[in-house]
């Protein structure tokens, strides 16, 4: 006990159960958000303001100060822990970059960079300079300070949001995706450093003095220095580790501890630690010869732990409710969306892209997501905004992340290719059939398809069972796809079966069906049934994957399976011929 005496028992366990709570909470719902195909990150703030002041504060506010105090020492306990997770998460951030991938991309992506800081902070600083008295409840300590943190903010783009975004929508690989992550990698860089130069400028609150033209100078130093001197260093260090020490902890622990001492160096300087974890992360990140798995290792350590656990203790900050003024939080988004998306829009249109893709390219870089709220936070911590201020900042970066995938599929007029393991749930999924004759197993899956709906089962069964007869749904690898189309449904309904025998359904090449897929869909299902069916039909071309599939035991291992394997594939233009 003596390393921690400065910590009673009762202090101990309430920090380790505060962490815990914290992290099961924002684990929790982290899911949930992915589940409904939104950011993580949703979920996580969301944990955080149902455990904060908004809402047990609210309802049970000693029970909510005894967990999360708001002074003493659990809560410095846990806000070093806090301080931590957010430099390990700008660490992950910053190695997201990929320096290289501006100058492949040319002019375009360079352009869009640019001009996506350009245009919202032309835009953003003289309505922060001019109308202070109506942004804020209290006048800022230093107009100019805010003024330049507002623009700032709104002009940063959430580079791991943005690649989140365009995977989920397979035009990561595309062309058009190419130059949106070189435009946010551009932008980012040349954001992140106007906001380490404005972090020197802000009064730190905790005594100490430093000169700000000293500061900005040791700031675009350090900068240049660790992207240069850093990232060959890096380059020619990171070999030498992966051959002489263990792998992959002794590259992890080399991360790990040149991260920490590059966040010492730029606190010491006068700008916040993440700066630093940033800079670095950008320069071992750049290097050749990091593994992809030694980055997806500490993507997963810090995205799944760390990560929850900062996102979340912002709610434990703020009342939500009582410091949303909706007419601040309708300009601030204004503001940020018109600035982000005219600037990228009218950068990528003038390097001669076509005007759908250039629109597109201007929705993919106004994604915000967790950047703007970390630097909220920071400005929110050293006084220079407002609850309110914060508030609007939080809601900005969280609708922008939540509708830009969104936008981009209506400007392109695309949508996302349908997966059937969107229409799968745990109570259509049956481990192992009790019928072996094909009409029997249609039945049996199609009780588990109409559970829930006012589908009546004997009518689905005749359907499936007629469309059966005018050509046989089996296919090749056992796998067997019986399917219908209902009047009354709105939505796909999906039921899987697998048996460990076989059914006979008459397929190419002579084996009984192991794998059974029922799918229902609306009579009017613009093309939803055909990409179903040729989703699962691609999928199981794979003998091995098909058979690995049908040896699953229960759904759970179904899923992760599917999840897994998912289909590497673009966007197809709509049926609609958009």
């Amino acid at each position: 006990m003596t390393d921690m005496s400065g910590l009673s028992n009762h202090d101990i366990t309430f920090f380790l159960l505060s962490v815990g709570v914290l992290l099961g909470m924002a684990r929790i719902l982290g899911e949930v958000a992915r589940r409904l195909h939104q950011p993580s990150v949703l979920g996580e703030i969301l944990a955080g303001i149902l455990l904060g002041p908004t809402v047990l504060g609210a309802l049970a506010p000693e029970f909510s100060a005894t967990l999360f105090p708001p002074e003493g020492a659990i809560d410095l306990a846990l806000e070093g822990f806090t301080l931590v997770a957010i430099t390990l998460f700008l660490l992950v951030a910053g190695m997201e970059v990929d320096l290289s991938s501006c100058w492949r991309q040319g002019n375009v992506a360079i352009a869009v960079g640019v001009s996506g800081i350009v245009v919202p902070f032309a835009i953003s600083f003289p309505i922060a300079w001019f109308l202070q008295d109506a942004l804020l409840r209290t006048p800022p300590p230093d107009p100019l300070v805010f003024s330049l943190f507002f623009a700032t903010a709104l002009t940063i783009s959430a580079l791991p949001v943005i690649a989140k975004i365009l995977l989920d929508l397979n035009l990561y690989r595309t062309d058009l995706g190419a130059v949106i992550v070189a435009g946010a990698v551009m932008n980012d860089l040349i954001g992140w450093n106007i906001f380490g130069v404005i972090l020197g400028m802000m009064d730190s609150g905790d005594g100490a003095h430093h000169h700000p033209a000293r500061t900005i100078l040791l700031t675009l130093g350090f900068a240049a220095a660790m992207l240069t001197v850093g990232r060959w260093l890096c380059d020619r260090a990171l070999p030498w580790i992966q051959a002489h020490a263990s792998w992959p902890g002794g590259v992890l622990g080399f991360i790990l501890t040149l991260t920490l001492l590059s966040s010492a160096a730029t606190e010491a300087i006068g700008i916040h630690a993440i700066f630093g974890a940033f800079l670095f992360g950008v320069a071992v990140g750049d290097s050749k010869h990091m593994r992809q798995r030694t980055r997806s290792n500490i993507e997963q350590f810090v995205s799944f732990i760390f990560a929850p656990i900062f996102f979340a203790s912002i709610g434990l900050k703020v009342n939500f409710i009582d410091h949303f003024d909706p007419l601040l939080v309708l300009v601030v988004l204004g503001v940020a969306t018109v600035g982000k998306v005219l600037g990228c829009g009218l950068a990528a249109r003038w390097s001669g892209l076509p005007s759908r893709e250039a629109w597109a390219i201007g929705f993919g870089m106004n994604a915000r997501g967790a950047m703007e709220i970390i630097l909220g936070l920071l400005a929110l911590e050293r006084k220079v905004i407002d609850e309110p201020m914060f508030v609007a900042l939080v809601v900005m970066a969280l609708v922008t992340s939540l509708s830009s995938g969104s936008m981009i599929q209506r400007v392109l007029k695309r949508k996302k290719p349908l997966r059937f393991t969107d229409f799968l749930t745990s109570s259509q999924f049956v481990a192992a059939l009790e019928k072996v004759d094909r009409l029997e197993v249609i039945r049996e899956l199609s009780e588990r398809a109409v559970r829930g709906t006012a589908l009546n089962h004997a009518e689905v069964v005749d359907m499936v069972w007629n469309r059966e007869q005018l050509m046989s749904t089996g296919l090749e690898n056992g796998l067997a796809i019986p399917h219908a189309r209902v009047a009354s449904l709105e939505r796909p309904i999906l039921a899987v079966g697998l048996s460990k025998t076989g059914v006979d359904f008459d397929s190419f090449d002579g084996q009984p069906a192991r794998l059974i897929f029922l799918v229902l869909t609306p009579h009017e299902d613009n093309g939803a049934q055909i990409e179903i069916l040729a989703d699962i039909g691609r999928r199981f071309q794979d003998a091995r994957l098909a058979q690995q599939a049908a040896d699953s035991t229960n759904y759970t291992e179904f899923l992760a399976l599917m999840r897994s394997h998912e289909p590497d594939e673009r966007f197809r233009p709509a049926p609609n011929g958009g």
